[in-house]
């Protein structure tokens, strides 16, 4: 399997780049998001086959068909050491530990189900866990392979940090630089990255939104001499790895909601930096049979104002709100490329220009209307894309008609899903919700919503209470550099 960026760098037939190459980076260098030259395919058979695994063994089977210049034999000790009962624990009582992503049928009426897949059983209490506990182990055996060592420069919007954090913490030849915005998250989410005391995790609080820091770490990533001299790597989302990791969860979802192949599921997915939702369009293109794929967005509505109009119109610091589903607080999703990429059959000199005029003109427009960049918009609907808002009174309702039509206590971005979710139901077709985090994490909007406090799994009981290491920095990339450098002696 070999690689090629959205903007064209490795396009050409006689250039190839291969899954580990691209793993311990993020963009290319061009600037441009890596994809697979063409996206493997899944047969019947194979799926009928997978229907028996255990989760470590489908996540083999899926990433052997990606990572193909890994050893077979290494890549299964990796997904087996990845995705056991111990690391995946946080399971509710009438849960099989073994499960790891459970589903819960919600509702079943007239051939139509909406069911939750559980996404928050690791360590973090988030679904960032699923992709980057198998990061962690990767960028492990990797650097011990070449006797090299990472230093991870991420932002996180609250749950991709402390993912990245606790999968990284302690393992040999790795330090993270982790931005987030100053008092954006929730204080849970503060509280697990920052109270973490390890010599190799050194977290940044930056004095602006998550979309300034993210185009911190692209700034970095584009200075590749920097880059090259100070070993960096990303966990973000641009990680093609970490996509990868994710599509697994896709096809999991739907072999335990259906019992043939004939069938079809839909996937609502709360989406900021549409990352999430990006594997599930990574699944579909391989053939798994996905009907639609619901994006949910808060009241950084980018991408449902794209699924919507055909316009994509990133926002400015100032025009991002901070909302009661954070991680969705979010306004130049960067994950977009890849499907914008596919969406222009692979034009990699038109993805170039077009995302070059969002940094220039803050958007592009492809409804065809006159004076548009184009009219893809009208071929979106093949890859099965629609979309929805859902705003704070919507995640209120929902939380409480969550809690009491079914028993259970849902977190605010998994709520805005639902509510994004039961406005496209099909009949016949079962919708499955993916779940964003456990409500321990968004403790205060629970306390609105109910009147009374998340539950909390063991270990996390006073969090908040625990001594925080972390720096405060203002929005300059010359400043951050020196700081990576001055920290890791490069």
């Amino acid at each position: 399997m070999q690689y090629l960026s959205t903007r064209g760098y490795a396009a050409s037939s006689d250039s190839s780049v291969s899954f580990s190459e691209i793993l311990l980076g993020g963009l290319a260098p061009d600037g441009g998001l890596y994809l697979p030259k063409s996206n493997p395919q899944v047969t019947a058979d194979e799926l009928n086959a997978w229907r028996s695994l255990s989760y470590a063994e489908l996540a083999f089977e899926v990433l052997r068909k990606f990572a193909t210049d890994i050893p077979e034999a290494d890549l299964k000790a990796i997904t087996s050491k990845t995705y056991t009962a111990e690391v995946y624990k946080n399971v509710r009582s009438d849960e099989s530990a073994q499960a790891i992503t459970p589903l819960r049928t919600l509702q079943e009426k007239d051939g139509t189900k909406l069911v939750l897949q559980a996404l928050s059983n690791g360590p973090t209490l988030a679904f960032k866990d699923m992709a980057m506990q198998l990061l962690g182990n990767l960028f492990e055996y990797a650097l011990a392979k070449n006797k090299a060592e990472l230093n991870i420069f991420g932002a996180t919007s609250g749950d991709t940090g402390s993912a990245a954090e606790y999968a990284m913490r302690g393992k040999q030849g790795i330090r993270v630089f982790m931005l987030s915005p100053h008092k954006k998250m929730s204080a849970f989410q503060t509280a697990q990255m920052f109270s973490l005391q390890d010599a190799n995790i050194f977290n940044i609080a930056v004095d602006g939104v998550f979309d300034d820091c993210q185009d911190m770490v692209k700034a970095v990533s584009n200075d590749l001499e920097f880059k090259s001299r100070q070993k960096i790597g990303t966990v973000n989302s641009i990680n093609w790895a970490r996509v990868v990791a994710q599509v697994v969860y896709y096809f999991r979802g739907y072999l335990a909601a259906t019992t043939s192949n004939e069938q079809q599921v839909s996937f609502t997915v709360p989406s900021g930096n549409f990352g999430n939702i990006c594997a599930g369009h990574i699944a579909r293109m391989m053939g798994l049979p996905i009907a639609q794929l619901v994006v949910a967005t808060n009241e950084n509505d980018v991408l449902d104002e794209f699924f919507r109009t055909g316009v994509y119109r990133v926002r400015k610091s100032a025009e991002t709100y901070h909302t009661t589903s954070p991680s969705m607080d979010i306004s130049k999703a960067s994950n977009f490329e890849r499907f914008v990429y596919d969406l222009l059959d692979g034009d990699t000199a038109r993805v170039a220009a077009l995302f070059k005029k969002v940094e220039t003109e803050g958007g592009f427009d492809l409804s065809g209307k006159p004076g548009s960049d184009g009219d893809e918009f009208k071929k979106v609907a093949q890859f099965g894309f629609v979309s929805g808002k859902s705003v704070h009174a919507d995640r209120l309702q929902t939380i409480r008609q969550v809690e009491q039509e079914y028993g259970i206590t849902v977190d605010t971005h998994t709520a805005d899903g639902i509510k994004v979710a039961r406005e496209h139901l099909q009949a016949n077709v079962t919708m499955i919700v993916l779940e964003t985090a456990l409500p321990a994490k968004f403790n205060e909007t629970i306390q609105e919503a109910l009147g009374r406090d998340a539950e909390r799994p063991a270990g996390f009981e006073n969090i908040e209470s625990l001594s925080q290491r972390f720096e405060v920095m203002s929005i300059d990339v010359i400043k951050m550099k020196a700081y990576i450098a001055q920290h890791t002696g490069l």
